[in-house]
Order: C-alpha cells, then sequence, then structure tokens
C-alpha cells in the first residue's frame, strides 16, 4: 500500500462530504494553485514547456467544473455573469498556454481570487446563519 493512498482517500472524503459552496471554493483553490505554478514556471524560463501546460490544463479543468455547475435556472444573471467570466478565464487560459507569457495569467488569478474570496464569504455567512438557526431549532427528540 502507498502511502498516497491515505491522503487520496482523506481529499475524496472531504469533497463527498463538502457542501456546495465548498466545492466552489476547493475549485477555485485548485485552479489558483495550478495558475500559481503556470506563473512561477514561466517566470524562471522553465523550458519544460511541457510542466507550464499540464498546470494550465488543470486549471481550465477546475474552470470547465465552475461553469458545468451554474444553474442558470436558478442563477439567473448571477449564473450568466459567471458564466461569461469563466468563459473569459478559459479564453485567457489558452492564450497564455499557446503564447507561455505569465502577464497573461496575472490578471486571471486576480479575479479569481477576488471570486475565491466572495465564495468563501457566502459560505461563512452561510455557517453563521445555520448556527444561529441551529440553538434556536428544537427538533425530534429521538433518543427517546
Amino acid at each position: 500500500m502507498s502511502s498516497a493512498n491515505p491522503l487520496n482517500a482523506y481529499k475524496e472524503t472531504n469533497i463527498k462530504t463538502a457542501s456546495p459552496v465548498k466545492l466552489v471554493i476547493m475549485l477555485y483553490d485548485e485552479a489558483l494553485r495550478q495558475i500559481d505554478t503556470a506563473i512561477e514556471l514561466m517566470e524562471q524560463g522553465d523550458k519544460r514547456l511541457d510542466r507550464v501546460n499540464n498546470a494550465i490544463i488543470r486549471a481550465q479543468d477546475m474552470v470547465t467544473e465552475l461553469t458545468v455547475s451554474l444553474d442558470f435556472e436558478k442563477g439567473g444573471d448571477i449564473a450568466r455573469n459567471l458564466n461569461n467570466i469563466y468563459f473569459y478565464f478559459n479564453q485567457q487560459l489558452l492564450d497564455a498556454n499557446i503564447r507561455k507569457k505569465p502577464e497573461i495569467l496575472k490578471p486571471v488569478r486576480k479575479l479569481m481570487a477576488e471570486l475565491r474570496n466572495a465564495w468563501q464569504q457566502i459560505s461563512a455567512n452561510a455557517n453563521t446563519s445555520m448556527d444561529e438557526n441551529a440553538s434556536s431549532y428544537r427538533g425530534v427528540n429521538i433518543a427517546g
């Protein structure tokens, strides 16, 4: 058994038990990590361009997951606006991958970090609301 298996099991459990908002934050976090990797490799002049390519493609995969998670029916204008932003992200990621220019990624990273922080605020507000509601909720006593 490899030492990576417990870590993979932990990650899988985190994903399976995460709330929808937490999953969105996790997608942003991974996309940001991959963009940071791509920027760092390009700025270092790393000649192994496959590493840059792989990092950018992983970031695009995260943006794709964010895009397919949009609910246009419930989300309305917000979902449509996020869809446009995600389209922009993918265009810029593609351009950066083709041209291997880190300056293309920096504005994407900045906007993505702002969106991630907004989702973090939503999560914090949702948790606060649930905590407040839980303290006043009597529920059903199943203990008997």
